[in-house]
């Protein structure tokens, strides 16, 4: 035997300079054939593994196909073809022969081991294997299998085999025929592949012992070679198999029909091969031994560690850059916040640490495995680092509307009821309830650690049944990861604070998934297009392939308790929140219209009826005087357009106005990726109808009010899980592959004539991703954080408000500045974190330009009762400087005119706020006692009772419907037209009685 060197020339014979110098190319030499080692007619097929290609076989070599096995017995290794259909064969593999030695009925000698079943050609015959052993005694005698064909290539040309010259090694008794095992390798004991080490391998008792080197760190290309020999006087020895790549076989090689005889194999062959394997032995290729080899192993397995690393890396330095004291490259220091925001104070260690953790996410996503926990975990670092800045820097919670709800679930919590006198946030109290009782039964009675770090918390929670909704979809997975990024980073809109619309948002999107996820439905159209017209058109959408994964196998019992589920998220919504519930009635109705939910035409009218009958019935307080708010914006839609876009762009300070519009830039470029993605998607034969009914539904809302001027953030709030599924498909557009073996994307499914590489593409996309996404991700700190000079709240301003609170009984009032007064005036300070039915903040303090102007605020003062309190914060300065155009020294004139006041005090003061009351109050004014809050006194009329039977007998009969409808569509016919019969009625009713109370209720208060 020869030991072959890793690399081999095969195919053409040597050049000129590789005969020269055979150790510097790694070419060598093989010895011609001679007369005492006969050909053996021995069949060299590859068995390849799955997307492998099997090889041609080389031409006729000295000894190489000769393996030394356990007992000693040294046959000639046969080689099986084990191709599967993707397999393609090269011209010029020879086919399998007849076995030797192999014969129909014998039985192998004892100690030889089984071996595996013959392998198959690519025409699907078995392959015959070959065996040629030489021993001193008598010859096993060979035939041929009976009843074999020749394999066949894979374009249907028969192919011709070669003679392989083998090495016979002397046995002391008969020796026993040889069976190939194909495939690769495997222990014939265990069933496993042995380890790859050298394998030394000597002769049968009684003859010199040659021992032979195989390089263990060979590659193996999937096809193998093991030869197992039994001998009867050699018991107790192992085979040893090991994996031999084909070579190709020389065009001259002639085809040989009939085997030579056998003849004894010369040992100085042997000899003389095998000295050199004793003189230079094989290191342990395990472990590399040199410092070279180590670096080596190491950067070569570096898409392992190095995600880990970086994005472990660029975490610790975004803390240690936000949190250290103020410094070179370091630190944030509060008052270099201007116009930009929050931006213009943070290092720029802060960026670098943002991009390494975005770097990070693409080398993982690039990569052809899916690592599903470490890309959750680096986005979620992501998500740390942008939505997480306001808690790192801020010294209290900041966004000051978080202070009122927190003050709402404290009143619920004390009294244990809710008062829409109030407030009419207090008509929708679901959220308040629910932190009311776990605050009180976890013994919480301070709240700032929650409002601190909700944003976070609530970011981290929208992820995970967005990241459900995107398995439900059909795409590759750097398209379903981006998409992920693309949420966290484009999701500026700042609702995620403690209040009923974060809150209701996670709700949203876990109504959408268990939509998608188990009431799930896809069916592409069978029937034929029509031939012209928008009929034609339709038919060719709903040809198209489904964008979504269809609902498979999931028990009638799973779907009854998601379907609880789904009403239970509906319930919830609906008593938290004015606008979420009729974004996921607009969904579920649009589903059933384009046919994506198993689910029937019952659920949007037992949803429906919940929403209008908890307005009717649980919101009198709010709209009984306030129908025309209600209702007079509907259907005026450019009207509502312009208080969401035109209006919110308006500013004096040029820096605050480049935030503005940078929102809207954002907004613009997320669409146009929609677009484009839409495009791509429909390039290649796919309609994404969930992902565009999440775009569009929400867009719907501009027909109905304008929410205070906010609709068009809303909208585009419940629009992002569309935009962003939509938007990654502008990159990966792609189907994905079929089977886990092909872990690549597909090509497009419509042929182009110009197709250019797919791997230049596919390395393209993810480079503009990822500048995309580095785009996106300083732009967030731009839009998310460019009010942060009055939106941050602090410790000054917090204890200003509690020297009121300490000061309110029986109540108190607060006067907050404004430039003009209107009812839409939000104050600019944390009002009413305590005793909401005890501190009035409804009254406002007119200001002007000029700080020496101070008559109109203390006109204002000088109108309320005692208890009462002008302050001037921070927050409210900067307000005013940015929107209002007011001077950059405004606030200290303006403290220092109303300390100058002969009837003004000042009672708190510190550096962030300052209360003033009046001097002199007017002798027999008394501190008025609280306004008296109503639970749910509400007017009502004479039908409100059959309202409530005919709601009661509606939703029941629609659930029992829905659920007998669960067993499928062909289930109890009979009992749902039944409930159908009882449930129409009933809901004509109940609705009859909605309408009736809004028209009684509105004329009469």
């Amino acid at each position: 035997m020869i030991r072959l060197p890793a690399t081999l020339h095969i195919g053409r014979p040597p050049t000129v300079e590789e005969a020269a110098n055979p150790d510097a190319t790694g070419t060598v030499t093989t010895p011609a054939q001679t007369a005492s080692a006969p050909p053996a007619d021995t069949a060299d097929t590859a068995a390849t593994k799955p997307g492998l290609r099997s090889q041609p076989t080389s031409g006729p070599q000295a000894v190489d196909g000769a393996r030394a096995d356990g007992d000693g017995q040294r046959g000639a290794s046969a080689k099986a073809a084990s191709t599967k259909p993707d397999t393609a064969t090269k011209a010029g593999t020879t086919t399998p022969s007849a076995a030797k030695g192999a014969a129909p009925g014998k039985t192998p000698a004892k100690g030889a081991l089984p071996t595996e079943a013959p392998a198959r050609g690519s025409d699907g015959t078995p392959s015959a294997t070959t065996s040629n052993a030489a021993a001193s005694g008598p010859a096993a005698p060979s035939a041929a299998a009976p009843g074999k064909t020749p394999a066949k290539e894979s374009d249907g040309k028969p192919s011709t085999s070669t003679p392989s010259a083998t090495a016979s090694s002397a046995a002391s008794g008969p020796a026993a025929p040889s069976a190939a095992t194909p495939g690769t390798s495997k222990d014939a004991a265990t069933g496993k592949t042995p380890a790859k080490r050298p394998v030394t391998e000597t002769a049968a008792a009684g003859t010199v012992p040659v021992p032979i080197v195989r390089p263990a760190s060979a590659p193996s290309t999937g096809s193998a070679t093991s030869g197992t020999a039994a001998s009867g006087s050699a018991a107790g020895a192992v085979p040893v198999e090991a994996p031999q790549q084909a070579s190709p076989m020389p065009a001259a090689a002639p085809p040989t029909a009939l085997p030579a005889p056998p003849q004894a194999a010369t040992p100085q062959v042997a000899t003389e091969q095998a000295q050199p394997q004793q003189a230079t032995p094989q290191p342990t290729p395990g472990k590399p031994r040199t410092l070279g080899g180590r670096i080596g192993a190491l950067v070569a397995s570096a898409p392992k560690w190095l995600p880990v690393l970086l994005v472990l890396e660029g975490l610790v330095m975004y803390i240690l850059a936000l949190k250290v004291a103020p410094g070179p490259l370091r630190g944030v220091d509060p008052d270099n916040i201007d116009g930009l925001g929050l931006i213009s104070a943070l290092p720029a260690t802060a960026f670098i640490a943002i991009l390494i953790m975005i770097v990070s996410f693409f080398v993982t996503v690039a990569q052809s495995t899916d690592r599903k926990f470490l890309l959750l975990f680096q986005i979620a670092a992501i998500t740390f680092a942008l939505h997480g800045a306001g808690a790192l820097v801020a010294t209290a919670p900041r966004f000051p509307t978080a202070y009122i709800h927190a003050g709402f679930v404290e009143f619920i919590s004390r009294t244990g009821e809710s008062a829409i006198s109030i407030d009419a946030r207090m008509g929708w109290p679901g959220f308040f309830a629910l932190f009311a009782f776990v605050t009180k039964a976890a013994g919480i009675t301070d709240l700032t650690p929650i409002l601190q770090w909700t944003p976070l918390v609530s970011n981290l929670l929208y992820l995970l049944p967005f990241v459900l909704i995107l398995r439900q979809v059909v795409a590759t997975t750097r398209a379903r990861w981006f998409a992920a990024l693309l949420f966290v980073l484009v999701q500026w809109i700042g609702q995620d604070y403690f209040s009923p619309q974060g809150f209701t948002f996670a709700l949203y999107l876990a109504f959408i998934a268990i939509l998608l996820r188990w009431f799930g439905r896809v069916e592409q159209r069978t029937k034929p297009i029509p031939p012209k017209g928008l009929r034609k058109l339709l038919g060719k959408l709903d040809a198209m392939t489904p964008g979504e994964l269809a609902n498979t196998g999931t028990y009638r019992a799973d779907k009854l308790l998601m379907l609880m589920m789904l009403l239970a998220l509906f319930v919830a919504s609906v008593a938290s929140h004015q606008i979420t519930p009729f974004m996921m009635l607009g969904v579920v109705t649009a589903f059933l219209i384009f046919k994506r939910t198993s689910l029937t035409w019952g659920l949007p009218f037992f949803l429906g009826l919940l929403v209008l009958a908890w307005i009717s019935y649980m919101t009198v307080g709010f709209w009984s005087s306030q129908i025309g708010a209600i209702f007079g914006g509907f259907g005026r839609i450019l009207q509502n357009i312009g208080n969401s876009t035109g209006d919110r762009i308006e500013g004096s300070d040029p820096a605050h106005a480049l935030v503005l519009q940078a929102r809207l830039g954002i907004l613009v470029v997320i669409l146009s990726l929609a677009a484009t993605g839409l495009f791509r998607r429909f390039r290649r034969g796919v309609f994404d109808r969930s992902a565009l009914i999440l775009l569009c539904v929400p867009v719907l809302a501009l027909g109905l009010q304008s929410y205070g001027g906010e609709i068009g953030l809303r909208i585009y709030m419940f629009a992002l899980p569309g935009a962003c599924l939509l938007a990654a498909y502008a990159f990966f557009p792609n189907l994905p592959a079929d089977s886990a073996d092909v872990r690549e994307e597909t090509v497009p499914l419509r042929k182009r004539n110009v197709r250019f590489n797919p791997q230049l593409t596919k390395k393209l996309s993810v480079v503009l991703a990822a500048c995309f996404a580095v785009l996106f991700a300083f732009a967030f700190l731009l839009a998310r954080y460019g009010n942060e000079k009055f939106e941050r709240v602090t410790t000054g301003e917090v204890a200003a408000l509690h020297y009121v609170y300490q000061h309110d009984k029986p109540s108190a009032k607060v006067l907050y500045l404004v430039p003009k007064t209107g009812p839409e005036v939000t104050p600019t300070l944390p009002w009413g974190e305590k005793d909401v039915e005890l501190v009035n903040f409804g009254v406002q303090a007119l200001v002007h330009k000029d700080p020496t102007q101070i008559a109109d605020a203390v006109a204002a003062l000088k109108e309320q009762p005692r208890n009462s309190y002008l302050i001037v914060s921070r927050g409210q300065v900067s307000y005013l400087q940015l929107n209002e155009g007011f001077p950059e020294d405004w606030g200290t004139r303006f403290r220092a005119a109303l300390d100058a006041s002969p009837d003004l005090k000042r009672v708190f003061s510190n550096e962030d706020a300052a209360l003033y009351t009046w001097k002199k109050f007017v002798r027999g004014t008394e501190i008025p006692e609280p306004q008296p809050y109503k639970g749910r006194g509400d007017p009502t009329t004479p039908w409100t009772p059959v309202g409530i039977g005919a709601l009661a007998v509606t939703w029941v009969s629609l659930f029992a419907y829905e659920v007998i409808r669960l067993n499928g569509p062909n289930r109890a016919r009979k009992t749902r037209k039944r409930l159908l019969f009882l449930a129409v009625p009933a809901f004509v009713v109940a609705l009859a009685v909605i309408i009736e109370r809004f028209i009684y209720i509105a004329q009469n208060n």
